[in-house]
């Protein structure tokens, strides 16, 4: 890893290379500074049954996001990004705690504006006795530099794939490229740690698990995020096909985000994966609204 210092004094975590000095309180588009800036730390149960297990998965939610998503669920803390800033050993103790209240993993959501900070923070963990798995939960939306510095750190990677093409990224996302790097990114990701792994409880220890969240009328544009992960990626990766999209954030300023995803759509969706051989996956129930 470059050092911490290098880093953040000309920001390029992202791929929107900002290269701003955070050292020096300069701001990007994620509104990261020097120190990373964390909403919550909690024992969390609604993640995919590998990632929850019996205990709950230990996640912090990293304050900002390098997306604009019009739908956001979380808004409040990836966009008007509440939270409060926090030192090294102040997110030690946070992974500490959540260790010793037993959760199976560290969940780390929305993490990339503050790559550098977590793995100065795990290193530190780490000679404390900090052992968990390390769950990187991301948008997707990632340059394959920040990735290859996460090699053999993090153990199960749990990304987004929102969009098969840079249009709809840019449509509902706010950003032009998205596609372009997390298409190469899922694949690196997958290089690094392969299919899913559990234990005999059927916790995650390694692997991955791709998601999607299936949107009204195909904005999502699921049937190419399918077709790429069954031809670039593999049969065997593990895909969630989220049900539970509902408007928030500015959904309800555009008409064709402002309702349910119905039944109908989401079953249409399974059965396209299914169809296209994709067979690990995780299924919601969804009635109509």
């Amino acid at each position: 890893m470059k050092k911490f210092d290098t880093i953040l004094s000309a920001c390029m975590l992202c791929p929107r290379g900002c290269r701003v000095n955070r050292l020096e309180g300069e701001k990007g588009f994620c509104q990261g500074g020097a120190r990373a800036k964390v909403a919550s730390h909690n024992s969390h149960f609604g993640e995919e049954p590998p990632i929850s297990g019996s205990r709950g998965s230990g996640t912090i939610f990293f304050s900002g996001c390098t997306l604009h998503c019009l739908f956001c669920q979380n808004y409040p803390i990836s966009q008007l990004r509440e939270g409060r800033e926090v030192s090294t050993p102040q997110l030690v103790r946070m992974m500490l705690l959540l260790q010793k209240n037993g959760c199976h993993n560290l969940n780390l959501v929305t993490p990339t504006h503050f790559v550098p900070q977590i793995l100065e923070a795990i290193q530190q963990a780490a000679i404390e006795g900090f052992k968990l798995p390390i769950v990187y939960n991301t948008s997707g939306y990632e340059t394959m530099e920040t990735l290859k510095q996460l090699e053999g750190v993090v153990s199960v990677y749990l990304p987004d794939l929102k969009y098969g093409n840079d249009k709809a990224g840019a449509d509902i996302s706010g950003v032009r490229d998205y596609f372009t790097f997390a298409g190469p990114a899922i694949k690196e990701m997958y290089r690094q740690v392969g299919n899913l792994k559990v234990d005999k409880k059927g916790v995650a220890q390694s692997g991955l698990i791709v998601r999607h969240l299936v949107l009204p009328d195909d904005l999502s544009t699921t049937g190419e995020v399918l077709r790429f992960l069954a031809d670039n990626v593999s049969l065997d990766v593990t895909v969630s096909l989220m049900a539970q999209y509902f408007p928030a954030h500015q959904a309800q300023f555009h008409p064709e985000l402002n309702r349910r995803v119905t039944a109908r759509e989401y079953c249409k969706t399974v059965k396209l994966a299914q169809v296209l051989g994709l067979h690990n996956l995780f299924i919601q129930e969804i009635s109509e609204f």
